[in-house]
């Protein structure tokens, strides 16, 4: 599966659209092409782990009781920092994130993740390295 976004639900944009038609058909040329017998070089690329998904705020009843800061909102895959501004209480008060390393929040404010109780997934930012590939012919 092929997922492209960020895009509100019920909604078909050209751009998006056009990037899902781009993503699959490098998928299907590097088919093509590994089926050809072309070898790929290793290679090294930076990825993101998803850490944990966080919930908003809540009272004992399970109410939210803060929204996602505007200075978070829109930044998917931008660094966040020990003491950035991460929720924004109705009263005006803002939470910072609290952790020891810089992560990497996406999927955030997301109304398909309201009802699973998901403010945003962190991630952090890794290197993965893959070996030469190519056919094995037998």
């Amino acid at each position: 599966g092929v997922e492209v976004g960020p895009q509100p639900q019920g909604v078909a944009r050209a751009d998006v659209l056009d990037k899902m038609r781009k993503i699959v058909k490098h998928g299907l040329d590097f088919v093509q092409l590994f089926n050809e017998g072309k070898e790929f070089p290793p290679c090294t690329m930076e990825v993101f782990k998803i850490m944990e998904k966080i919930d908003y705020p809540r009272n004992e009843n399970g109410e939210i009781i803060a929204i996602i800061h505007p200075r978070l909102q829109d930044q998917d895959w931008q660094p966040l920092k020990n003491g950035d501004p991460l929720f924004l209480t109705l009263a005006g008060e803002v939470i910072p994130y609290q952790g020891n390393c810089t992560v990497y929040p996406t999927f955030i404010n997301e109304a398909a993740y309201y009802e699973k109780k998901q403010a945003f997934v962190k991630t952090e930012k890794i290197k993965l390295t893959a070996k030469h590939l190519r056919l094995s012919v037998s």
